[in-house]
Order: C-alpha cells, then sequence, then structure tokens
C-alpha cells in the first residue's frame, strides 16, 4: 500500500481511504448483513488501508466501531456530523451531542478527524464561528485530534465554500468532489490546499455514471446538444472507450480511481464498496501509475470546463 502525509495533521495515511457511506454503506445499503460489512473492513484493513471514513449520516458508525475491535492502532479513523437541519445550521450544543454519540457507537476514546459534513457556501461563517470553540474544547480534552470540513457537492458547483474555508486556517483537512468528467476543484481547490498544506480526501472519483453505460451515453448526449462536448462522444454509445487500451486504463473505473489519485494536490481518494473483490479491485486501481499523458491531456480537453457532472448522491437511507 502507498502511503502519503495527509496534510499538517502529519499523519500517515494508506492513499486508498475506505468510505462507509455511499450507496454501499459497506454493503448495508444494498441488503448485507452487519457481519458481512465487518469483513469488508477487516479485509481493507488487511490490504493496507489505514484511513476510514464514516458520518453519523450514514448509519455505519457501530459496525466501524465493531469492525475496528481489536485493531484500532495505526487506524486513522474520521467521521462527520451533520451541520445542517431543516435549512439552519445547528447549534454548538448540538454538534457536541453528535461528537459524543459518535465516540459511544465507534467505541473509542479519540477520533482521529472529525468533519463538520456537507457544509453550504451560504451558512459557512456561521457553522465555522459556531462550532468552532465546541471543536477547540473537544481538541483540549483529547476527545478528537484533527479538524475537517466537507463540501456539499451537488450544490456547491464552484467549490465556493472550500474556497474560503481552506485559506482561513481553521481546518486540517477537506473533503471535496473530485473525477474525470468534475475537474473543478484542479483550478479553485487543490492550489488552495497546497499552498496552505491542508489534506485533502477526495470523494466521488466513481459514481453511476461510469458504470452504468446508458447513463454515461446519455449524459454525453444532453452535454452534447447543449454544445458542452464534441458532437461525435454523443454518436456512440462508449463515449469514453478511448481509455481502455492495452496502454491505458482496464475499465472507466479504473480510468476514474487512476485519475483521481494521480491528481495534484489528492491525498487520499475514498472509495465505498460491500464486496471484497470490488475492494481488492477498487484498491488495485487506485495504486496503479497515472493514465497516459496522451489520456489524461484528453480528458482535460474535453471535460475541464464541465460543473455539476455525475455527482448523484445515494438514496436516502430508511
Amino acid at each position: 500500500m502507498d502511503t502519503t502525509t495527509l496534510g499538517r495533521t502529519g499523519l500517515r495515511v494508506s492513499v486508498a481511504g475506505l468510505g462507509a457511506g455511499g450507496h454501499s454503506r459497506l454493503g448495508l445499503g444494498t441488503g448485507g448483513a452487519e457481519k458481512d460489512a465487518i469483513a469488508v473492513v477487516h479485509a481493507a484493513l488487511d490490504a493496507g488501508v489505514t484511513l476510514i471514513d464514516t458520518a453519523s449520516a450514514y448509519g455505519t458508525e457501530a459496525v466501524v466501531g465493531k469492525a475496528l475491535a481489536g485493531r484500532r492502532a495505526g487506524v486513522v479513523l474520521a467521521t462527520k456530523t451533520s451541520v445542517m437541519r431543516a435549512g439552519e445550521p445547528l447549534s454548538a450544543e448540538a454538534v457536541r451531542e453528535s461528537l459524543e454519540t459518535s465516540l459511544r457507537l465507534l467505541d473509542t476514546d479519540c477520533i482521529d478527524l472529525f468533519q463538520l459534513h456537507a457544509v453550504p457556501p451560504a451558512h459557512y461563517e456561521t457553522i465555522r464561528d459556531r462550532i468552532g470553540p465546541v471543536l477547540a474544547r473537544a481538541r483540549e480534552e483529547g476527545k478528537i485530534r484533527f479538524v475537517g470540513v466537507t463540501e456539499t457537492a451537488p450544490n456547491d458547483l464552484e467549490h465556493e465554500m472550500l474556497a474560503r474555508a481552506v485559506p482561513d486556517g481553521s481546518w486540517d483537512t477537506v473533503m471535496v468532489a473530485f473525477h474525470m468528467m468534475c475537474q473543478g476543484a484542479r483550478q479553485q481547490v487543490f492550489p488552495l490546499t497546497q499552498e496552505h498544506n491542508v489534506g485533502t480526501l477526495v470523494m466521488f472519483a466513481v459514481r453511476g455514471i461510469f458504470a452504468r453505460p446508458e447513463l454515461l451515453a446519455a449524459t454525453m448526449r444532453d452535454l452534447a446538444a447543449k454544445g458542452l462536448v464534441p458532437a461525435d462522444l454523443a454518436a456512440t454509445n462508449a463515449p469514453l472507450d478511448f481509455l481502455i487500451h492495452p496502454d491505458g486504463a482496464t475499465s472507466l473505473t479504473d480510468a476514474a480511481y487512476r485519475t483521481a489519485r494521480h491528481e495534484p494536490g489528492v491525498d487520499v481518494v475514498l472509495f465505498g464498496t460491500g464486496n471484497i473483490a470490488h475492494l481488492h479491485t477498487n484498491i488495485a486501481s487506485i495504486l496503479k501509475p497515472p493514465l497516459p499523458p496522451a489520456d489524461r491531456t484528453r480528458l482535460a480537453t474535453l471535460f475541464a470546463h464541465l460543473r455539476g457532472v455525475g455527482l448523484d448522491l445515494p438514496a436516502p437511507r430508511r
């Protein structure tokens, strides 16, 4: 497993991070049993993954806590608290209660990275100023080590919140959306995180658009009709297959993970799965070399200007 330093935290972490949310939620979101979700976490640890990311909203903190019983040492454990309810920022007391609940469910005395989840640009400063003192006290008490903030990707297509958050010195890490057809962070986020030594966790590296050929083809036809991509991409049912060749990617998923992994400014690529075979395939892709220069250049030429493509969210948890 390749490792990297997560910004100014100084933490050495695996470049592949196991995400416990998304459509799968370690398999719980697709009908899997708790024991199988635990097995997925164990397989990730056995493969060298040292960063696991969950959230109160995912409903997976308890299963992650059980999976880490006896294996907590050496794992960078990250979780997140929601900060909005009914369109309004939560109180400091509510966030403190969420932290205490996360500590209990994760069965740990200290969370390595505690993040504010999906912060909307319009409320960023209010949330920062309201919740900041709570996080500072929790750090003093030894309940958290580092703090981060995550964007609400489909509702912040220009990364406005992170463009303000990264320079203000409040956060050790950020979580940002980036993939082959959603490259805005290259100009708007990664130069800032590198300048300020803020660690980056990339979400949305692979979404349904790369796993469902019919969705990709339909999306490309829509983009071409709007004049946003060349017309020839709409004339085929496999518009990204130029990436798949003997010297390139083995699949679109492989291409997507490699694109995110080797983007300058990216520290950790998060992946989610409920299937151990898929877990190993995903990790293998993240550990491969970059795509050939010609393929990377073509992706940038075709799609660097796009915003909001392929940012599908998982269905609400029941």
